[in-house]
């Protein structure tokens, strides 16, 4: 006999059991020490990163206004599902409640469309200031910048909301098991008694188009800022620039577009390789995020310092 459905649109009393790292549950102390470890790195480096800007009033440029919100997607991104991760591996308490676990595939997937697009305008920020900077601060005002940083959220919005209004509105069987170390959508769908596949398809599309879109105008902005200072004497730091942050972003962009497609295409590759690529696309670029783009930004990088050298003074 066929399952009931344990839930239907009213169903806040339902929950889903997260199940980790699946063929890794041996190891969840070391698991958690470092997904744990990485938290913390996040969460200082971007509070410090937020700390600075907010307090000193020289860095009001827009790219300090996109470091402050890349910064901000960052905190949001790990804390949405780390402290869940860590509850699983080391307090043994893998339980998610239906309301929490859409909640929580909406700031996932929302947050990481939001730093595609972040990463995109800051792109665009250093192609103005190199190739165009008598015209910066006339191209970028603030105007500018709010409307691309509202731009960003209302995309996400808008491409988010409704797959988790797809993943929510399917009637789950009785097994509440997601093979998945938080509430991840296509990992949540599989448990659906009808067909997951219009959400699957909605999902590997929207993701497809933000990253495919994002990612060429990414590459023709660092194409034309090289194309700009080759030959020059700013080359060299232009091309080390330009390569810390295009690692970055393919740390960011790989892991996660390979996990999708491998979930939606059934490869070979492993579910516990699957899972621990979805982790590390939200975790690594967070702690790499604050190092690689304003800790190497000059402005910042003195008033850390500055901040940090009065307050040994006030000491």
């Amino acid at each position: 006999m066929a399952s009931e459905p344990f839930n239907h649109p009213n169903s806040s009393s339902s929950s889903f059991i997260l199940v980790g790292v699946p063929s890794l549950e041996a190891f969840p102390t070391c698991l958690g020490i470092l997904f744990c470890s990485g938290y913390i790195i996040a969460l200082l480096g971007n509070a410090v990163v937020l700390l600075v800007i907010g307090l000193d009033n020289s860095l009001r440029d827009p790219i300090h206004c996109f470091l402050g919100m890349l910064a901000v997607i960052d905190v949001v991104m790990v804390t949405s599902i780390i402290p869940t991760m860590l509850s699983v591996f080391w307090l043994n308490s893998a339980e998610i409640g239906y309301v929490a676990c859409f909640v929580q595939m909406f700031l996932v997937h929302s947050t990481t469309s939001e730093e595609s697009g972040v990463l995109l305008a800051m792109a665009i920020d250093r192609y103005i200031a190199i190739c165009h900077p008598l015209r910066y601060r006339a191209i970028l005002n603030r105007q500018t910048v709010a409307q691309m940083g509202l731009a960003i959220v209302v995309r996400a919005i808008l491409i988010i909301v409704p797959l988790t209004w797809m993943v929510m509105n399917l009637p789950y069987c009785r097994s509440r098991v997601v093979l998945h170390s938080y509430c991840e959508h296509m990992a949540v769908a599989k448990l659906a008694c009808a067909d997951p596949r219009p959400s699957r398809l909605y999902s590997v599309a929207g993701s497809s188009l933000i990253v495919g879109m994002d990612m060429a105008f990414i590459a023709g902005s660092y194409g034309m800022i090289l194309k700009t200072v080759l030959g020059k004497k700013s080359a060299r730091k232009a091309f080390s620039t330009c390569g810390c942050h295009i690692c970055v972003m393919l740390l960011y962009y790989i892991p996660g577009m390979v996990s999708i497609y491998a979930q939606q295409f059934h490869s070979g590759v492993s579910l516990h390789t699957q899972i621990l690529l979805a982790d590390l696309y939200l975790t690594l670029p967070t702690m790499l995020n604050p190092l690689i783009y304003s800790m190497r930004t000059k402005q910042i990088r003195q008033a850390v310092l500055k901040m940090l050298f009065s307050r040994k003074v006030d000491a």
